[in-house]
């Protein structure tokens, strides 16, 4: 396999975890963290990091809105319990 189709499907599966996250708002960010060791908070935060290793500058808020589908205090609102 190529890098670039290996890129493409690392990215496909990263875009339908976020999609399947976003299906399961009943899925807390610390039930997460507690048995995979890991949130949503997480992920916006790794998307973050890669993006400056790239020498894209993202914002905590822009990270959080491109994992959550929405902004963070939106979500919080609606779905953190």
């Amino acid at each position: 396999m190529d890098e670039n189709l290996k890129k493409e499907i690392q990215s496909a599966t990263l875009e339908r975890l976020i999609s399947h996250l976003d299906e399961r708002k009943d899925v807390q960010n610390i039930d997460l963290m507690n048995l995979a060791g890991f949130c949503r908070n997480c992920l916006s935060r790794w998307y973050r990091e890669e993006a400056e290793k790239k020498g894209i500058e993202i914002t905590d808020p822009d990270a959080r809105k491109h994992i959550y589908g929405m902004p963070y205090s939106e979500w919080k609102e609606k779905y953190q319990k």
